[in-house]
């Protein structure tokens, strides 16, 4: 007997149509506020906040309240939509600095207790690297949003393991730390370098330079210990791993490939304090169409700081950080030899040295027309705002998508799997970084780490990347 009922769960006709319904992906995307963030959607203080493009309030967790999990309360502080309802550290007194940026949060030392809270709904994770698998599957069973610190992990099994748990865990949102993928400035330079702006990629590199010991005091040896867990090649990735792995990571998203062999060195040129992880290290990454790209970081001298170049045949794109703003900046080095394409006769140039930069950046044309008219813009967002704040929608998104099916068709965890991993979910989501990106960043990261410490090539198996 034919169903009269269009909605009841098993109807494969109309569980097709509610897949193809372009109507579905209209109401994730009025719902969610699937829009980037604008400088003026953060909240000034003492001013207006513009609640109309930005997505439902996600109550989140922190899980890890040191130095930089307070820079991430910072940043949830600063966005309209994501309550902090929680915070867990083994550390009691990580948390007198923490509740400065979020006073009415609940305090924990074990993160079970928390992960049990209905309330929670959504967790960061910034412990140390070598702490995240434990915290992220047991997040991810308890049904909780999860976003993850780079690296995913210090070690290549506990990588895949978190990669693993994430795809299976579709009906909630997961997301990698790599902060670069959800940045418009970042985005805006992928239709440049991919329609052959630069030519034919010559090489990359990359540097991070802060002369900075990396070593912390505490009270008390075992919190020193701790604390210091950067130091020590048993549960540290390294520099190339803990801090150059968003410069690897955003090469290889530019070129579009990943590496398929790594060699390196590293040795502790000015910290000799017992410490067995190198303070100056340098990576080279070959790719199979003959690039090559160098990264070199260093804790022993600050000039120059960090950035990244992409050279190519028509020209270099240099792409670095203000250091005062925290917001990312871009130019174009073109070749004397190089085709017109246009747009740069018109676009604003910055002088480096010997060199005219054209400058790429999002918002170009509305800034010039402000500064035309004697008029100044909101601070732009940082790269880590924009990153929380596309967590917060995407996972109103995946929130929103398994109610919407499971309401009409009931659980069916295949079709709902490709519901939530088809388009229509995937195109209301925001740019970030998901477990196969993190998966990628953080394997070769470690292998380049593998590379640097034994003085070897690595050569890359593409069987790391499969969960």
């Amino acid at each position: 007997m034919e169903s009269n009922e269009p909605n009841r769960p098993g109807n494969d006709l109309n569980r097709r149509e509610f897949l193809q319904n372009a109507s579905s992906f209209g109401a994730l995307m009025l719902l969610a506020g699937a829009v980037p963030l604008r400088a003026e959607d953060v909240k000034p203080a003492g001013g207006e906040t513009n609640y109309s493009t930005v997505s439902a309030p996600l109550n989140c967790a922190v899980i890890g309240c040191g130095a930089w999990g307070r820079e991430i309360l910072h940043a949830l502080s600063l966005l309209p939509n994501a309550p902090v309802v929680a915070l867990c550290d083994n550390y009691e007194a990580s948390f007198r600095r923490a509740k400065e940026a979020a006073p009415n949060a609940e305090t924990f030392t074990d993160y079970h207790q928390l992960l049990a809270k209905k309330e929670v709904q959504g967790v960061i994770v910034a412990t140390p690297s070598h702490l995240h698998r434990e915290i992220v599957e047991a997040a991810l069973a308890a049904g909780k949003h999860v976003y993850c610190e780079a690296p995913l992990a210090s070690s290549v099994e506990d990588a895949r393991a978190i990669a693993k748990a994430a795809k299976a865990a579709f009906k909630v949102n997961f997301q990698t730390g790599l902060q670069m993928r959800a940045d418009p400035q970042r985005h805006f330079l992928i239709p440049f370098i991919r329609s052959g702006a630069t030519g034919r990629n010559v090489y990359a590199r990359s540097q991070w330079h802060k002369k900075d010991s990396w070593r912390r005091t505490a009270p008390t040896p075992a919190r020193e210990e701790a604390l210091n867990w950067r130091l020590s090649d048993q549960t540290s990735s390294g520099l190339v791993g803990e801090i150059g792995i968003h410069q690897l990571d955003l090469v290889n998203w530019l070129v579009n490939h990943l590496p398929t062999a790594i060699s390196g060195q590293g040795r502790t040129v000015l910290w000799n304090d017992g410490r067995t992880v190198a303070d100056t290290v340098h990576a080279v990454y070959e790719y199979a169409d003959g690039m090559n790209y160098f990264q070199n970081c260093t804790l022993a001298n600050s000039f120059d700081a960090s950035y990244e170049v992409l050279y190519g045949t028509d020209s270099a794109v240099m792409m670095r950080t203000d250091p005062k703003e925290q917001v990312n900046r871009q130019w174009l080095f073109k070749e004397v030899d190089s085709p017109l394409l246009g747009w740069e006769v018109y676009a604003r140039k910055e002088q480096f040295y010997q060199e005219t930069g054209i400058t790429l950046m999002a918002g170009a044309s509305k800034l010039q027309k402000a500064a035309k008219a004697g008029q100044t813009l909101p601070p732009e967002v940082t790269p880590l705002q924009q990153a929380l704040a596309a967590f917060i929608t995407n996972s109103g998104v995946v929130a929103k998508g398994v109610e919407d099916f499971t309401t009409n068709y009931g659980d069916d965890a295949d079709a709902l799997r490709d519901y939530i991993t088809g388009v229509s979910v995937t195109k209301a989501r925001r740019d970030a970084a998901g477990w196969q990106e993190g998966l990628e960043a953080t394997v070769l990261a470690l292998k380049a780490n593998e590379a640097i410490t034994k003085h070897q090539r690595v050569v890359i198996d593409k069987a790391w990347f499969e969960v």
